[in-house]
């Protein structure tokens, strides 16, 4: 039982919004739908899925500002996380579109906030929910350890890690969650993140230079 996926890169940010689903039942999941909502549900149309929920790993405008016009566009399916203490990034999103110059940015609340220790499904696969902050003080992770899958927005990338240079960001904490929350559930878990081509915890813990062991001998 595989789940299969498709990245359609939105916004001038090329932010990796990611579709999954189940391939035999058809059911399934959007993951950070930061914008261009319209190009979105139409690939959902194209491969068939019928969209259970939205999920949000954080509120970053590229992964979040699109999610209430997909949440219409889709029969109004509903949008799960990220973490509550997101919620001021959700409701300023207006806003950072402004700045980005993403203009039909709109602020949302999800109908259901997530925290550790939660579960989600997409399609017939329950991923358990990490809180892993630094990025954001909300990120969360979803991990089907059995699949060796996860989705880890913009914790970790291939080569490198979540930006912490914002006023709540916090490098010490993202490393932490990568180090003590990730790496541990093992070596061959490929993961999809939110920019760029995805990887495994295991190449990461050999080679990245930021959270890699040879950065912590």
């Amino acid at each position: 039982m595989t789940l299969k996926a498709a990245i359609v890169p939105v916004t001038p940010l090329q932010q990796n919004c990611a579709i999954l689903w189940d391939p035999e039942t058809g059911q399934g999941a959007v993951v950070d739908p930061g914008g261009d909502s319209e190009w979105v549900a139409e690939r959902v149309a194209a491969h068939g899925v019928t969209v259970e929920h939205i999920l949000l790993t954080h509120g970053h405008i590229d992964h979040a500002g699109g999610a209430a016009r997909l949440r219409r566009l889709l029969g109004g399916v509903p949008i799960l996380g990220p973490g509550i203490e997101d919620r001021f990034l959700l409701e300023e999103l207006p806003l950072a579109g402004a700045r980005f110059g993403i203009l039909d940015a709109e602020a949302v609340t999800p109908d259901r906030w997530l925290a550790e220790g939660d579960t989600i499904s997409i399609g017939r696969r329950e991923f358990a929910v990490l809180h892993c902050p630094g990025h954001t003080p909300g990120h969360v992770v979803f991990v089907d350890q059995p699949g060796k899958v996860a989705v880890v927005g913009d914790v970790l990338f291939r080569g490198s890690i979540g930006r912490t240079d914002f006023p709540y960001g916090d490098h010490a904490a993202l490393v932490g969650s990568i180090r003590s929350k990730l790496f541990p559930l093992g070596d061959d878990i490929a993961f999809l993140c939110g920019h760029g081509p995805g990887s495994s915890f295991g190449a990461e813990r050999r080679t990245n230079p930021f959270v890699g062991d040879r950065a912590f001998p």
